[in-house]
């Protein structure tokens, strides 16, 4: 597979490099703020970096019809209206998180919110101090499989890659659930698992779930 990177210079850019490379994967556009390498038309462009570079992610995947695994958080409206159109021409996957391992608690959230409907819930979620937006987007799925409001509390310190965790508590017992990333290579391994996914699929905004679990 051919494949490019915007924001290659950066920690996750690097990351998905590595991965991508030892599954002998071919890089072909590296795209960062001050420079563009194109050698080739890539199969699939990978853009975990800013909402700001997104015009220019999605003129590169008009470009080339390539396919696109964006993992940027922080969207906005105006952002998904951009991916929705692009999607009409090439696949592409949308996600805040690419660990398999959060989408699986995501799934496991919406079930145990239903059970624990009368339960107080919050929701507790730390990331590396250089991390720009609060709450992150992953806390926000969390919320969101809930079905119910819960309060989002942020932590930015040192170089946590990311943990989360779900607090259900009633006047005499509490349940604790937590992710924890170990290191940044977990969403590069999703967004490959994402990328290989969308080699040879029709157009269309596709989620991260739908990469994991199928059509189910």
């Amino acid at each position: 597979m051919k494949y490019g990177i915007v924001g290659y210079s950066g920690r996750m850019g690097q990351e998905i490099q590595k991965v991508f490379s030892e599954k002998g994967h071919e890089l072909v556009l590296r795209v960062d703020v001050n420079s563009e390498e194109i050698k080739d038309s890539p199969d699939v462009i990978v853009d975990f970096s800013s909402p700001d570079a997104l015009p220019k992610t999605v003129e590169l995947s008009r470009t080339y019809k390539s396919a696109l695994v964006l993992g940027t958080t922080a969207l906005k409206e105006e952002h998904f209206e951009m991916l929705k159109d692009l999607s009409k021409e090439v696949p592409v996957v949308q996600a805040y998180n690419f660990s398999i391992g959060i989408n699986v608690l995501r799934r496991f959230l919406s079930e145990l919110s239903k059970v624990l409907s009368n339960w107080d819930v919050e929701i507790v979620e730390a990331h590396h101090r250089f991390k720009k937006d609060a709450p992150s987007g992953t806390a926000i799925l969390l919320k969101n499989a809930l079905g119910r409001e819960a309060p989002i509390h942020s932590l930015r310190v040192g170089g946590i890659p990311g943990d989360h965790t779900v607090i259900f508590g009633n006047v005499g017992e509490t349940i604790e659930i937590k992710h924890r990333a170990i290191s940044r290579t977990v969403f590069a391994i999703g967004a490959l698992k994402a990328a290989e996914f969308l080699v040879g699929r029709k157009p269309g905004l596709y989620s991260f779930e739908e990469v994991i679990f199928g059509g189910e």
